[in-house]
């Protein structure tokens, strides 16, 4: 790069919209290329989502505590930032499912995102039925090209395996670890090679069971030991005199010349990246219900590291239940003999205590009896999930999880991707950057 294009890069001005992961990584990675950065929160906080609390004296996240580990995305970053030393994986113990009726099942183990690889085991009856399971085994009768073509998840294996497997399997299992239906999820990024494999191996299942023995030792996902929340902290630190950080000051629109704020201030800029959800937010409301509990049935851990619910499980209200003392070490030591439990919810009304519910929600799933003064501790967040990706205007960026899709790995890797075009644009057109602010 010339001494010109050089230049470019440190003289122009970005304003960053939203303090979130995806702002912060974008913010990090165009400080590092020279960029000047203002980083323009609503909030009176940095982080979004990954966010941290403390209930009956345990601090733990209030948000997302853990990631895909597809790629290295975010491990790459955590490395990058100085936590290396904090990655850890969940404990083994596995996870459980709420079927619609009846008791939690443990989920099959030989899969991967809930499609089976062998659909006639009996963990994979005992789910989605032996209807279900001989749908599925068709998928060995089908030559490879079916379903090949098709771009989401949930399309392959509804056409490989049917709807049983799609429903009962891999809609709970893919939408925990990716925060999306499967209709909603690129194959190729969530999977990737699946297709390949299916190609080359001539069915879905054989392609999981390839997959799955081709992948290295470990766990799909992997949190920070202390909670997720430290790399907001590490990032944060990492702009600390490096780019200008405002707070409290929510924006009303962005365009290529800069950023208007709701109290009328208007702030310039050679560029603009907006990584939040500007005017009303138009997402699902989730609610995270976290439950501190001294329950001596739940150490030897009854349903492993947490229980997902198929929709329309009768008498449950929660989505997804996650044990995380049980899941994490790192947090069962702090916890010191009690029990987190961390229960998400969607359309929940605004204010409404969830405490009763939550406990209810907690028995019911765990299996085991929970009275109400077990109940140490409870907390609830409300957060809102991505709305529909707006068009970005021309010379605007949009980063986070409307354009990215859901899950730390997705929006870290593309945070990451816009910062290092954003720079490059930047280097190819050297007249920017040279007014003053």
């Amino acid at each position: 790069m010339n001494n010109e294009r050089v230049t470019a890069v440190t003289d122009s001005h970005i304003i960053v919209v939203g303090g979130g992961i995806a702002g912060l990584v974008v913010a990090r990675d165009l400080v590092a290329g020279g960029a000047r950065v203002t980083v323009v929160e609503g909030s009176d906080r940095l982080g979004g989502k990954v966010a941290a609390h403390t209930l009956g004296g345990i601090e733990t996240d209030a948000g997302a505590e853990s990631f895909a580990t597809r790629r290295g995305t975010v491990a790459d970053l955590v490395t990058e930032l100085g936590l290396a030393g904090a990655l850890v994986l969940p404990n083994t113990g596995g996870a459980w499912l709420q079927p619609r009726t009846g008791a939690a099942l443990p989920l099959p183990k030989a899969g991967l995102l809930g499609i089976p690889s062998v659909p006639l085991a009996s963990d994979v009856i005992r789910i989605v039925g032996l209807g279900g399971a001989l749908r599925a085994q068709l998928d060995a009768l089908m030559s490879g090209f079916v379903g090949s073509r098709e771009r989401s998840l949930g399309a392959v294996v509804r056409k490989r395996m049917g709807r049983a497997v799609l429903d009962r399997l891999v809609t709970p299992v893919a939408g925990a670890i990716h925060s999306a239906h499967p209709n909603d999820l690129d194959v190729d990024v969530v999977a990737p090679r699946l297709r390949t494999a299916m190609l080359s191996e001539g069915s879905l299942a054989k392609a999981v069971l390839t997959l799955r023995e081709a992948a290295p030792a470990g766990s799909a996902v992997q949190g920070l030991s202390g909670g997720l929340f430290q790399l907001i902290d590490a990032l944060a630190r990492e702009l600390d005199g490096r780019a200008e950080i405002i707070l409290s000051a929510p924006v009303a629109e962005a365009d290529a010349g800069g950023a208007s704020l709701a109290d009328g201030r208007r702030l310039t800029a050679d560029r603009v990246v907006v990584a939040a959800e500007l005017g009303a937010q138009t997402g699902t409301p989730i609610t995270l219900a976290t439950l501190v509990l001294r329950a001596p049935a739940l150490d030897a851990a009854p349903r492993g590291t947490g229980v997902l619910v198929a929709a329309g499980a009768a008498g449950v209200g929660a989505k997804a239940l996650t044990h995380a003392t049980a899941k994490w070490a790192w947090l069962e030591d702090r916890a010191e003999g009690a029990h987190v439990v961390r229960l998400s919810y969607e359309g929940m009304p605004a204010g409404r205590d969830l405490r009763e519910q939550a406990r209810a929600d907690a028995a019911r799933l765990l299996g085991v009896d929970i009275a109400a003064e077990a109940v140490l501790a409870y907390d609830r967040i409300d957060w809102t999930g991505p709305g529909e990706a707006e068009e970005a205007s021309e010379g605007v960026v949009r980063v986070g999880e409307r354009v990215s899709g859901a899950g730390l790995a997705a929006v870290v890797g593309q945070a990451r991707q816009a910062a290092a075009d954003l720079l490059s644009d930047l280097a190819r057109e050297p007249g920017l950057g040279l007014t003053d602010h």
